[in-house]
């Protein structure tokens, strides 16, 4: 979603509207729906500035779970100093299971009033130690950085109790990855001096990104070397490789460079793709 440059990094409407927008995106099957148990689960994860109520009961609205960040604010510094005399923290864990070293995390819920959200609302907290070099912010207590975040599922759905949920949350951060390569793919400089024109170019760089995505997915999953490739690197070594579309009895094919190293990959991946939707 474009929007004009004195956007607020928090305004709700504009969280909504891509709320609505990815949701009206997604098959019907695969839509949640709040009067429906059963129907899928779908989980809305952002940052601090996407923490405001309106959003949080926009997403209840439309049966989307949510897991925001929570300011670090004297609250929940409060908060921290009681847990800490309480030995309340328990170990964090890593992607693979394993107690991620030098990091704990604690639920806050009963510490912090949360009445404002919507009922069910959590509060969790991690402290890690920093980075050799790192620098310490206000909010860091004792020599340990505090991270926060709400959400509202409820206890025992994530294995791993609130080291599962601080896991989920923490993955969210995967996103930079996505907006890195967006801004290779198009999006590093708008091009156009008309506001109209350059949410057109977006339209095309996402479509383009898509397309990226997708083909690495879908035709490159024997070769996990180029489908987790960055875009620079696939841009290099699949799309920008010289080859010749074919036509001849009745098929059609594609030339590559049998001495190029990754041709064997492209032909396996370019027929995967074409054979792939029937």
């Amino acid at each position: 979603m474009l929007r004009n440059g004195n956007a607020g990094s928090n305004t709700a409407s504009d969280h909504i509207i891509v709320l609505e927008q990815a949701l009206t995106a997604l098959p019907a099957a695969w839509r949640p729906d709040p009067l429906t148990p059963d129907a899928p689960q779908v989980l809305v994860r952002c940052d601090t500035a996407g923490a405001t109520h309106s959003f949080a009961e926009a997403c209840r609205t439309a049966g989307v779970g949510f897991s925001f960040g929570y300011p670090v604010d004297a609250r929940v510094q409060d908060a921290v100093d009681t847990l800490n005399l309480a030995a309340g923290w328990y170990p964090a864990i890593d992607t693979d299971g394993g107690i991620r070293d030098g990091a704990w995390v604690a639920e806050a819920t009963i510490l912090v009033n949360l009445a404002s959200w919507p009922a069910g609302t959590r509060l969790i907290l991690r402290k890690e130690r920093p980075h050799p070099g790192a620098q310490l912010r206000f909010t860091d207590a004792d020599g340990m950085r505090v991270t926060a975040f709400i959400t509202d599922t409820e206890p025992g759905v994530v294995p791993g109790q609130v080291a599962g949920l601080e896991l989920r949350h923490r993955q969210h951060a995967r996103v930079e990855d996505r907006i890195r390569e967006l801004k290779a793919t198009g999006l590093g400089n708008l091009p156009c001096q008309s506001f109209w024109a350059n949410a057109a170019w977006l339209e095309i760089a996402l479509a383009a990104a898509d397309l990226v995505t997708w083909a690495r997915l879908i035709g490159f999953r024997s070769h996990p070397t180029l489908a987790r490739a960055e875009i620079a690197t696939f841009r290099y070594r699949v799309l920008h490789v010289a080859a010749r579309i074919t036509r001849g009895a009745r098929q059609l094919r594609l030339r590559i460079d049998a001495t190029w190293r990754w041709a064997s990959a492209i032909a396996t991946a370019w027929q995967t793709i074409r054979t792939g939707f029937g």
